[in-house]
């Protein structure tokens, strides 16, 4: 049965088998994209106002991904982990992910969870970590991300960022907002991250 979020794992997947990188290969290799669909009810959340500017950034072979979810934004149905009380309002307004597929997600994978996060300009998402293995492409540049006592690196477009299991990391947004595809796997699909930073690390 065709739903009308079939374009959107498709066009999903349509990305990720175009990034040459041999873990994201892997990845969509073992991943079983025949899944069935969820109906879940719109969620539109603050953070959407962020993605007129990542279609204009987004590298050309993103772009029909991109493009897709800013132009039926509010047909989806948007998260947080999160809320005030933990990061603040400025955060909260500013923060949010879309679950293509997984536990929670438009389609249902209970081995896999994929999709799409968005972050505000000037926005620092603390050291976290969670027992899933995490796999980022960054869908536009500019942000900052670090991973164990690494200091902050500036990522491009497409570069594939991989955080593995329990190990700390964060981003810094810039300028310009951060959309960026996630994979999860290997660890609990919905877990709450153990928060271990702070919204104002690495600022000043």
């Amino acid at each position: 049965m065709t739903t009308k979020f079939d374009d959107l794992l498709g066009q999903f997947h349509a990305y990720l088998a175009s990034v040459d990188h041999p873990l994201v290969r892997d990845a969509v290799a073992r991943i079983g994209w025949e899944m069935p669909a969820r109906t879940l009810e719109p969620r539109p959340l603050a953070c959407l106002r962020h993605l007129d500017r990542s279609a204009e950034l987004a590298p050309r072979d993103a772009k029909p991904l991109v493009q897709l979810l800013a132009e039926r934004r509010n047909d989806f149905r948007w998260g947080q982990t999160y809320g005030e009380a933990d990061f603040g309002k400025e955060f909260i307004d500013n923060y949010g992910w879309l679950e293509v597929f997984g536990t929670r997600g438009h389609f249902a994978n209970d081995e896999v969870a994929a999709g799409l996060l968005i972050l505000g300009p000037d926005i620092v998402y603390p050291d976290h970590h969670h027992v899933a293995e995490e796999i980022y492409i960054p869908l536009t540049g500019g942000t900052e991300w670090r991973m164990g006592e690494s200091g902050f690196c500036m990522r491009t477009a497409g570069e594939v960022v991989r955080h593995a299991s329990n190990v700390n990391h964060a981003m810094r947004t810039g300028k310009d907002p951060l959309l960026a595809l996630y994979i999860w796997r290997g660890g609990p699909l919905a877990q709450k991250s153990d928060i271990t930073g702070t919204v104002a690390q690495g600022r000043g």
